[in-house]
Protein backbone atom coordinates (compact mmCIF):
# COMPACT_ATOMS: atom_id res chain seq x y z
CA UNK A 1 0.00 0.00 0.00
CA UNK A 2 1.30 3.46 -0.88
CA UNK A 3 1.82 5.67 2.16
CA UNK A 4 1.94 9.37 2.96
CA UNK A 5 2.99 11.30 6.04
CA UNK A 6 0.08 12.33 8.23
CA UNK A 7 0.40 16.08 8.66
CA UNK A 8 3.61 17.03 10.43
CA UNK A 9 3.55 13.99 12.72
CA UNK A 10 6.20 11.96 10.95
CA UNK A 11 3.71 9.08 11.03
CA UNK A 12 3.55 7.14 7.77
CA UNK A 13 -0.01 6.07 6.99
CA UNK A 14 -1.70 4.25 4.11
CA UNK A 15 -3.04 6.62 1.47
CA UNK A 16 -6.46 4.98 1.91
CA UNK A 17 -8.14 5.01 5.35
CA UNK A 18 -10.76 2.38 6.15
CA UNK A 19 -13.93 3.96 7.55
CA UNK A 20 -15.69 1.80 10.14
CA UNK A 21 -19.05 3.58 10.36
CA UNK A 22 -20.93 0.57 8.93
CA UNK A 23 -18.92 -2.32 10.36
CA UNK A 24 -21.49 -2.91 13.09
CA UNK A 25 -23.92 -4.30 10.54
CA UNK A 26 -21.64 -7.08 9.33
CA UNK A 27 -22.07 -9.55 12.14
CA UNK A 28 -19.15 -11.25 13.89
CA UNK A 29 -17.90 -13.42 11.02
CA UNK A 30 -18.47 -10.74 8.41
CA UNK A 31 -16.57 -8.18 10.45
CA UNK A 32 -13.69 -10.60 10.96
CA UNK A 33 -13.44 -11.28 7.22
CA UNK A 34 -13.59 -7.59 6.38
CA UNK A 35 -10.95 -6.46 8.89
CA UNK A 36 -8.63 -9.34 8.03
CA UNK A 37 -9.02 -8.65 4.32
CA UNK A 38 -8.33 -4.95 4.76
CA UNK A 39 -5.13 -5.64 6.69
CA UNK A 40 -3.99 -8.15 4.05
CA UNK A 41 -4.31 -5.36 1.46
CA UNK A 42 -2.12 -3.08 3.57
CA UNK A 43 -5.12 -0.97 4.60
CA UNK A 44 -4.37 -0.96 8.33
CA UNK A 45 -5.48 2.62 9.12
CA UNK A 46 -8.98 2.39 10.59
CA UNK A 47 -11.18 5.44 11.16
CA UNK A 48 -13.77 5.33 13.95
CA UNK A 49 -16.01 7.71 15.89
CA UNK A 50 -17.69 7.28 19.23
CA UNK A 51 -21.11 7.94 17.66
CA UNK A 52 -20.84 5.21 15.01
CA UNK A 53 -23.46 2.73 16.06
CA UNK A 54 -23.57 4.43 19.45
CA UNK A 55 -20.14 2.98 20.13
CA UNK A 56 -20.94 -0.53 18.98
CA UNK A 57 -18.82 -0.19 15.81
CA UNK A 58 -15.69 0.20 17.93
CA UNK A 59 -16.68 -2.84 19.99
CA UNK A 60 -17.36 -4.93 16.89
CA UNK A 61 -14.01 -3.90 15.41
CA UNK A 62 -12.08 -4.85 18.55
CA UNK A 63 -13.72 -8.28 18.58
CA UNK A 64 -13.20 -8.74 14.83
CA UNK A 65 -9.50 -7.98 14.98
CA UNK A 66 -9.06 -10.05 18.17
CA UNK A 67 -7.37 -7.10 19.82
CA UNK A 68 -4.23 -7.82 21.79
CA UNK A 69 -0.95 -5.95 22.31
CA UNK A 70 0.71 -7.85 19.45
CA UNK A 71 -2.22 -7.18 17.09
CA UNK A 72 -2.34 -3.52 18.13
CA UNK A 73 1.25 -2.98 16.99
CA UNK A 74 0.22 -3.60 13.39
CA UNK A 75 -2.71 -1.19 13.42
CA UNK A 76 -3.20 2.55 13.08
CA UNK A 77 -6.35 3.62 14.92
CA UNK A 78 -8.12 6.95 14.62
CA UNK A 79 -11.35 7.91 16.32
CA UNK A 80 -13.45 11.03 16.78
CA UNK A 81 -15.37 12.58 19.65
CA UNK A 82 -17.35 15.73 20.38
CA UNK A 83 -20.86 14.92 19.15
CA UNK A 84 -23.60 14.19 21.66
CA UNK A 85 -26.33 13.15 19.20
CA UNK A 86 -29.41 15.33 19.32
CA UNK A 87 -28.06 17.27 22.32
CA UNK A 88 -24.93 19.27 21.57
CA UNK A 89 -21.45 19.45 20.18
CA UNK A 90 -19.14 19.26 23.17
CA UNK A 91 -15.44 20.13 23.18
CA UNK A 92 -15.27 20.60 26.95
CA UNK A 93 -12.28 19.09 28.69
CA UNK A 94 -14.55 16.86 30.74
CA UNK A 95 -16.30 15.45 27.68
CA UNK A 96 -13.14 14.93 25.60
CA UNK A 97 -11.46 13.02 28.43
CA UNK A 98 -14.50 10.88 29.20
CA UNK A 99 -15.23 10.20 25.54
CA UNK A 100 -11.65 9.15 24.86
CA UNK A 101 -11.67 6.75 27.80
CA UNK A 102 -14.85 5.23 26.39
CA UNK A 103 -13.28 4.86 22.95
CA UNK A 104 -10.20 3.15 24.37
CA UNK A 105 -12.31 0.77 26.41
CA UNK A 106 -14.46 -0.21 23.43
CA UNK A 107 -11.45 -0.65 21.14
CA UNK A 108 -9.61 -2.62 23.85
CA UNK A 109 -6.47 -0.56 23.40
CA UNK A 110 -4.38 1.66 25.62
CA UNK A 111 -3.88 4.41 23.05
CA UNK A 112 -5.14 6.01 19.84
CA UNK A 113 -2.76 7.01 17.09
CA UNK A 114 -5.04 9.93 16.21
CA UNK A 115 -7.99 11.62 17.93
CA UNK A 116 -10.14 14.05 15.93
CA UNK A 117 -12.65 16.58 17.21
CA UNK A 118 -15.85 15.66 15.40
CA UNK A 119 -17.41 18.81 13.82
CA UNK A 120 -17.06 22.32 15.31
CA UNK A 121 -18.46 23.25 18.72
CA UNK A 122 -19.88 26.80 18.78
CA UNK A 123 -19.10 26.97 22.51
CA UNK A 124 -15.53 25.73 22.21
CA UNK A 125 -13.05 27.06 24.74
CA UNK A 126 -9.69 26.33 23.11
CA UNK A 127 -7.90 26.51 26.45
CA UNK A 128 -9.97 23.53 27.62
CA UNK A 129 -9.22 21.61 24.45
CA UNK A 130 -5.53 22.27 24.96
CA UNK A 131 -5.73 21.00 28.53
CA UNK A 132 -7.59 17.87 27.44
CA UNK A 133 -5.11 17.14 24.65
CA UNK A 134 -2.18 17.67 27.01
CA UNK A 135 -3.68 15.32 29.60
CA UNK A 136 -4.36 12.61 27.01
CA UNK A 137 -0.92 12.90 25.44
CA UNK A 138 0.94 12.91 28.75
CA UNK A 139 -1.00 9.83 29.86
CA UNK A 140 -0.02 8.02 26.66
CA UNK A 141 -3.65 7.72 25.57
CA UNK A 142 -3.42 9.73 22.33
CA UNK A 143 -0.36 10.31 20.17
CA UNK A 144 -1.65 12.82 17.60
CA UNK A 145 -4.61 15.16 17.25
CA UNK A 146 -6.77 16.59 14.50
CA UNK A 147 -10.19 18.00 13.62
CA UNK A 148 -13.14 17.32 11.37
CA UNK A 149 -15.16 19.73 9.23
CA UNK A 150 -13.36 22.84 10.50
CA UNK A 151 -12.44 25.98 8.59
CA UNK A 152 -9.09 27.78 8.75
CA UNK A 153 -10.05 30.30 11.43
CA UNK A 154 -11.43 27.59 13.70
CA UNK A 155 -8.21 25.62 13.33
CA UNK A 156 -6.08 28.70 13.96
CA UNK A 157 -8.05 29.46 17.11
CA UNK A 158 -7.38 25.97 18.43
CA UNK A 159 -3.76 26.03 17.35
CA UNK A 160 -3.16 29.24 19.30
CA UNK A 161 -3.60 27.23 22.50
CA UNK A 162 -2.96 23.61 21.51
CA UNK A 163 0.76 22.88 21.50
CA UNK A 164 0.44 19.82 19.27
CA UNK A 165 0.22 20.36 15.49
CA UNK A 166 -3.19 19.67 14.01
CA UNK A 167 -2.45 16.56 11.97
CA UNK A 168 -5.62 16.10 9.93
CA UNK A 169 -8.88 17.74 8.92
CA UNK A 170 -11.66 15.39 7.81
CA UNK A 171 -13.81 17.13 5.17
CA UNK A 172 -16.52 16.08 2.73
CA UNK A 173 -14.97 15.94 -0.73
CA UNK A 174 -15.81 14.00 -3.88
CA UNK A 175 -16.05 14.60 -7.62
CA UNK A 176 -19.59 15.89 -7.16
CA UNK A 177 -18.91 17.71 -3.87
CA UNK A 178 -15.87 19.69 -4.89
CA UNK A 179 -16.69 23.25 -3.84
CA UNK A 180 -13.34 23.65 -2.08
CA UNK A 181 -11.68 22.98 -5.45
CA UNK A 182 -14.13 24.99 -7.56
CA UNK A 183 -13.70 28.05 -5.37
CA UNK A 184 -10.01 28.12 -6.22
CA UNK A 185 -10.72 27.97 -9.94
CA UNK A 186 -13.32 30.76 -9.91
CA UNK A 187 -11.29 33.42 -8.13
CA UNK A 188 -12.53 36.97 -8.77
CA UNK A 189 -15.61 35.74 -10.61
CA UNK A 190 -19.27 36.70 -10.05
CA UNK A 191 -20.65 33.16 -10.46
CA UNK A 192 -21.80 30.78 -7.72
CA UNK A 193 -18.66 28.57 -7.61
CA UNK A 194 -16.64 31.66 -6.66
CA UNK A 195 -18.49 31.96 -3.34
CA UNK A 196 -16.13 31.20 -0.46
CA UNK A 197 -17.88 28.59 1.69
CA UNK A 198 -14.95 27.23 3.64
CA UNK A 199 -12.29 29.92 3.86
CA UNK A 200 -10.01 28.27 1.27
CA UNK A 201 -9.58 25.35 3.65
CA UNK A 202 -7.85 23.14 1.10
CA UNK A 203 -5.08 25.68 0.47
CA UNK A 204 -4.88 26.45 4.19
CA UNK A 205 -4.31 22.80 5.03
CA UNK A 206 -1.65 22.47 2.34
CA UNK A 207 0.15 25.58 3.61
CA UNK A 208 0.09 24.34 7.19
CA UNK A 209 0.96 20.70 6.67
CA UNK A 210 -2.48 19.36 7.63
CA UNK A 211 -3.64 16.19 5.87
CA UNK A 212 -7.12 16.47 4.40
CA UNK A 213 -9.11 13.25 4.83
CA UNK A 214 -12.04 13.30 2.36
CA UNK A 215 -15.13 11.56 3.72
CA UNK A 216 -17.97 10.22 1.54
CA UNK A 217 -15.66 10.13 -1.51
CA UNK A 218 -18.40 8.55 -3.67
CA UNK A 219 -21.44 10.43 -2.37
CA UNK A 220 -23.32 13.34 -3.90
CA UNK A 221 -25.15 15.85 -1.74
CA UNK A 222 -25.22 15.09 1.97
CA UNK A 223 -25.61 11.29 1.98
CA UNK A 224 -28.11 11.49 -0.89
CA UNK A 225 -26.56 8.57 -2.73
CA UNK A 226 -23.55 7.29 -4.65
CA UNK A 227 -22.86 9.02 -7.96
CA UNK A 228 -21.31 5.90 -9.51
CA UNK A 229 -23.96 4.25 -11.66
CA UNK A 230 -26.50 6.94 -10.82
CA UNK A 231 -28.85 8.11 -13.56
CA UNK A 232 -28.44 11.64 -12.21
CA UNK A 233 -24.88 11.79 -13.56
CA UNK A 234 -24.87 10.16 -17.02
CA UNK A 235 -22.03 12.22 -18.47
CA UNK A 236 -19.84 11.69 -15.41
CA UNK A 237 -20.42 7.93 -15.38
CA UNK A 238 -19.74 7.68 -19.11
CA UNK A 239 -16.40 9.43 -18.65
CA UNK A 240 -15.44 7.36 -15.60
CA UNK A 241 -16.44 4.12 -17.34
CA UNK A 242 -14.39 5.03 -20.41
CA UNK A 243 -11.31 5.65 -18.29
CA UNK A 244 -11.95 2.47 -16.32
CA UNK A 245 -11.85 0.59 -19.60
CA UNK A 246 -8.67 2.36 -20.65
CA UNK A 247 -6.83 1.49 -17.42
CA UNK A 248 -8.42 -1.93 -16.99
CA UNK A 249 -9.88 -1.14 -13.56
CA UNK A 250 -13.29 -0.53 -12.00
CA UNK A 251 -15.21 2.72 -11.94
CA UNK A 252 -14.61 2.84 -8.17
CA UNK A 253 -10.87 2.84 -8.78
CA UNK A 254 -11.08 5.74 -11.23
CA UNK A 255 -13.27 7.81 -8.91
CA UNK A 256 -10.82 7.29 -6.06
CA UNK A 257 -7.84 7.94 -8.35
CA UNK A 258 -9.37 11.35 -9.14
CA UNK A 259 -8.98 12.34 -5.48
CA UNK A 260 -5.50 10.87 -5.16
CA UNK A 261 -4.34 12.77 -8.27
CA UNK A 262 -4.70 16.05 -6.40
CA UNK A 263 -1.26 17.26 -5.19
CA UNK A 264 -2.58 17.95 -1.67
CA UNK A 265 -1.75 14.30 -0.80
CA UNK A 266 -5.23 13.49 0.41
CA UNK A 267 -6.08 10.45 2.54
CA UNK A 268 -9.65 9.47 1.54
CA UNK A 269 -11.76 7.60 4.08
CA UNK A 270 -13.75 4.75 2.55
CA UNK A 271 -17.20 3.83 3.78
CA UNK A 272 -17.57 0.41 2.21
CA UNK A 273 -17.75 -2.91 4.04
CA UNK A 274 -17.36 -4.82 0.77
CA UNK A 275 -13.85 -6.27 0.46
CA UNK A 276 -13.92 -6.26 -3.33
CA UNK A 277 -14.81 -2.59 -3.40
CA UNK A 278 -12.15 -1.82 -0.80
CA UNK A 279 -9.62 -3.56 -3.06
CA UNK A 280 -10.74 -1.31 -5.91
CA UNK A 281 -10.17 1.72 -3.66
CA UNK A 282 -6.70 0.53 -2.72
CA UNK A 283 -5.86 -0.09 -6.38
CA UNK A 284 -6.42 3.61 -7.08
CA UNK A 285 -3.04 4.34 -5.50
CA UNK A 286 -1.46 2.67 -8.54
CA UNK A 287 -3.30 4.84 -11.08
CA UNK A 288 -2.06 8.30 -12.02
CA UNK A 289 -4.60 10.16 -14.10
CA UNK A 290 -3.28 12.70 -16.57
CA UNK A 291 -4.04 16.37 -16.06
CA UNK A 292 -6.44 16.24 -19.01
CA UNK A 293 -8.25 13.18 -17.61
CA UNK A 294 -8.61 14.79 -14.19
CA UNK A 295 -10.20 17.89 -15.70
CA UNK A 296 -12.41 15.82 -18.00
CA UNK A 297 -13.89 14.07 -14.96
CA UNK A 298 -14.28 17.39 -13.14
CA UNK A 299 -16.19 18.90 -16.06
CA UNK A 300 -18.30 15.79 -16.62
CA UNK A 301 -19.63 16.14 -13.07
CA UNK A 302 -21.27 19.41 -14.04
CA UNK A 303 -18.48 21.68 -12.88
CA UNK A 304 -17.13 24.30 -15.26
CA UNK A 305 -14.04 26.37 -15.89
CA UNK A 306 -14.16 30.19 -15.95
Amino acid sequence: MKTIQLGKTGLEVPVIAVGCMRIGGLGKQGAERFVRGAIEQGANFFDHADIYGGGTCEEVFAEAVHMSPSVREGLLLQSKCGIRPGIAFDFSKEHILAATDGILKRLKTEYLDVLLLHRPDALVEPEEVAEAFGTLHNAGKVRHFGVSNQNPMQIQLLQQFVKFPIAANQLQLSITNATMISQGLHVNMLDDPAVGRDGSVLDFCRLNGITVQPWSPFQYGFFEGVFLGSGKFPELNAKIDALAGKYGVSNTTIAMAWLLRHPAKLQPVTGTTNLSRLKDCVQAAQISLTREEWYEIYLAAGNDLP
